[in-house]
């Protein structure tokens, strides 16, 4: 479990499978006292690390493409208010 302010963080779990559940990709584990629980697959370290993420190491918190889809949204939203008079 890797997300920060999950109550069973840093602890480890047994994988049982990994599938789209309720929305969301989800990673179905072995939880405490044996239990099959499902969590968001986010909250795991199932994938490996996002290349931009390790690169970047904190120094920023955007992409350039996030950036970039940004800012064609605040052209599009600009384009749509009345002209001044």
């Amino acid at each position: 479990m890797t997300h920060p302010f999950h109550p069973l963080a840093g602890q480890e779990f047994d994988l049982i499978s990994r599938k789209r559940n309720w929305g969301e990709d989800r990673v179905f584990i072995v939880g405490q006292g044996g239990l099959t629980t499902s969590i968001p697959a986010t909250w795991t370290n199932v994938d490996p690390p996002d290349p931009y993420v390790v690169v970047s190491a904190g120094r920023t918190a955007f992409r350039i493409q996030d950036l970039l889809a940004l800012a064609g949204l605040l052209d599009s939203l600009q384009s749509r208010l009345p002209k001044e008079v």
